[in-house]
């Protein structure tokens, strides 16, 4: 009697093993094949799916709706040009750790207060404190560049002092989905060991985890911070790739973005907002080509027409009809 759910489990991670290896794989070779622009596409791809996996944290697991991502994604952005722009060579550790350092500062703060508070009133406060941190970015121009933003160089390539090459588009996408892979792997055995457990316990039932003993205001404060370091790292990824940082990327619109690729790809699977942020993109791109300022109503109906008929999202829909 033991050994059958053991026998059932096997060839589920057996196909899971084989299947993320066919699509990094995949997306290794990627740029090798593909023409310049969808090369960058499909990194930023990453990168955003990076950033709708680091809401999910919350999202899916937690129960928690954030609005907040922006913000840690902004910040992350700006840590990082921070050590662009200060640290001469332009040192790609630094602009790593600046970026996760200011994400994480304001993932504390954030975190906090605004888990004092539940359901609708969460997601508020998590909106408002990052429209505090747009205002802050957007009006002190001497440090942050106000509207126009910062452009900065992009760091070189170096693994412990070895190397000095300067980023490639190729190399650059290697860079990316190494450390996305690492990312998910790293978040994904988190959420697989006891405390992820607790987060899907006090999004199943909050008082009775209370009643049991856990105590659920750090459990959230802790899924609050781990959230918002992924995301200020996807900022740094962001902001590497695009020599970039503006005020618009810590916008509230950003994280309603990354709101609905979980909710598109699959809330609570981390590989679905990946599969969310890809298929909202790669749409966006080709009804824009087509419909230009108008791409937005087909764009609309579509996703009104997944929360319709497939509330579970697309890679949950697929999961789902697999297992049957």
């Amino acid at each position: 009697m033991t050994t059958a759910p053991a026998a059932r489990r096997t060839p589920s991670a057996v196909g899971y093993r084989i299947g993320l290896t066919v699509v990094l794989a995949l997306l290794a070779l990627a740029p090798l094949v593909l023409p310049p622009f969808w090369q960058r596409f499909v990194t930023e791809i990453l990168i955003w799916g990076l950033l709708a996996m680091s809401s999910d944290i919350l999202i899916g697991y937690t129960g928690m709706v954030s609005f907040g991502h922006s913000a840690f994604f902004g910040l992350g952005m700006y840590g990082a040009a921070a050590a662009l722009l200060t640290v001469k060579p332009p040192d790609l550790w630094l602009a790593g750790l600046y970026g996760l350092v200011g994400a994480g500062v304001v993932a504390a703060f954030v975190a906090y207060f605004a888990t004092r508070l539940r359901d609708i009133y969460f997601a508020i406060s998590t909106l408002v404190f990052s429209q505090i941190f747009y205002v802050i970015i957007f009006t002190w121009t001497e440090v942050t560049g106000g509207e126009n933003g910062l452009t900065f160089s992009q760091p070189r390539l170096s693994l412990l002092g070895l190397g000095s090459d300067r980023f490639t588009p190729v190399t650059l996408h290697w860079f990316v989905l190494a450390v996305v892979t690492l990312s998910y792997l790293l978040i994904r055995r988190i959420l697989q060991s006891p405390f992820g457990k607790v987060l899907e316990s006090i999004r199943e039932n909050e008082a009775r985890t209370r009643a049991i003993g856990y105590h659920i205001e750090r459990y959230k404060i802790v899924a609050v911070m781990l959230s918002g370091l992924c995301a200020g790292l996807a900022g740094v990824l962001y902001a590497i790739q695009n020599k970039f940082a503006a005020p618009d990327f810590v916008f509230f619109t950003v994280s309603g973005e990354v709101v609905i690729f979980n909710v598109m790809g699959g809330m609570g699977t981390l590989v679905g907002p990946f599969a969310g942020a890809a298929f909202f993109l790669l749409l966006r791109e080709g009804l824009s080509r087509f419909l230009t300022e108008y791409y937005l109503i087909p764009l609309g109906m579509i996703f009104v027409a997944i929360v319709i008929f497939l509330p579970q999202g697309l890679l949950g829909f697929l999961r789902r009809r697999l297992n049957q």
